[in-house]
């Protein structure tokens, strides 16, 4: 298996995702997603990334389930704190203050089943608490021996400046693909490679979308996160599928899926970004990992920039209210 570093930190050059195992992306089956860990780890895989707002809680759980017995440093774990869920799934705060990111963590270990995590994110900016204070506090678990390092998800170059000042930053954890291209327009990987910092780019096969398996938008279970967000919906959903079947097509003419080579595209932008594909199913899983054979040169590139143009997806990201808390 490749590896490539975060901070001072080895990892798999390919990740693990594991939120849609517990929520968001239909129905559950912890058996499968218990196999899927399982067959990541025995393919080199060792980055897994969760964190406590997915189920809320259980996805923590089914991981540290999933590790129970393994050797600590055969793996590297990676959870994050910061979304506070209510009871309905629209209600949802942030909190970055220093008292909640010390229960934060003893609850995580907790569910995990560990004495410490190897990365810890501050998973949105609340906008209220100093960056400052909230690193802090995180520097504090380091000292506690709670935590070996610091990640931001989701922040500006200026946040992730502010907070390098307080304590070293491993990564940073964003929404970054083929058709999320945002972390190259605002600064935040200019930002990561003159700080030495890592990139774990989540969602880089676009929830699903860039594989080529999702075909029509009633597809989608009920309670499926995808009915609601503004790529997947009425003529967003059309013009973005268009946009996908010509990198099928171009992926057919390389001998790769369309999956292998929006990640092979991805994982060639830096030498520090790692992608973490989020599946429950051994079968999408190992197609992943084939992406780390698939080697493209600049006449690929050349072709992929053509079909899909930095801006060519239609429809925001997130909704607006999601969206509000990116980028602070």
């Amino acid at each position: 298996m490749q590896t490539r570093r975060l901070g001072s930190l080895s990892v798999s050059a390919l990740g693990l995702g594991c939120m849609g195992m517990s929520e968001f992306y239909g129905k559950r089956d912890d058996a499968e997603a218990l196999a899927t860990i399982d067959r990541a780890l025995a393919l080199g895989i060792t980055l897994l990334d969760t964190a406590d707002m997915y189920g809320p809680y259980v996805n923590e759980e089914l991981v540290g389930r999933a590790l129970r017995g393994r050797p600590r440093d055969s793996y590297v774990l990676s959870t994050k704190f910061g979304i506070v869920r209510g009871e309905r799934p629209q209600d949802r705060r942030i909190d970055g203050t220093p008292r909640y990111v010390k229960t934060a963590i003893d609850a995580s270990l907790r569910r995990l089943g560990l004495d410490h995590v190897d990365v810890y994110f501050y998973h949105r900016v609340d906008g209220q608490t100093p960056i400052e204070d909230t690193v802090g506090a995180m520097a504090d678990l380091v000292r506690a021996g709670k935590v070996r390092h610091l990640g931001l998800s989701e922040v500006s170059a200026a946040t992730l400046t502010k907070a390098q000042a307080v304590h070293p930053i491993s990564a940073v954890q964003s929404e970054y693909s083929l058709w999320t291209r945002d972390p190259e327009e605002d600064g935040v990987l200019d930002a990561c490679a003159a700080l030495g910092v890592g990139f774990l780019a989540y969602s880089p096969l676009g929830r699903g979308f860039l594989t080529g398996q999702i075909q029509r938008f009633e597809d989608f279970e009920p309670g499926d996160y995808r009915r609601s967000s503004p790529r997947f919906q009425g003529e967003s959903f059309q013009k973005n599928l268009d946009l996908v079947r010509r990198v099928g097509e171009l992926a057919a003419a390389r001998g790769a899926t369309p999956a292998q080579l929006a990640l092979a595209w991805l994982l060639g932008r830096r030498p520090f970004i790692v992608p973490i594909p989020g599946t429950k199913r051994r079968r999408n899983l190992e197609e992943n990992v084939g992406s780390l054979d698939v080697v493209i040169g600049p006449d690929d590139v050349a072709a992929l920039e053509a079909v899909f143009p930095l801006g060519a997806a239609s429809g925001a990201r997130y909704p607006a209210a999601m969206m509000a808390s990116v980028g602070r």
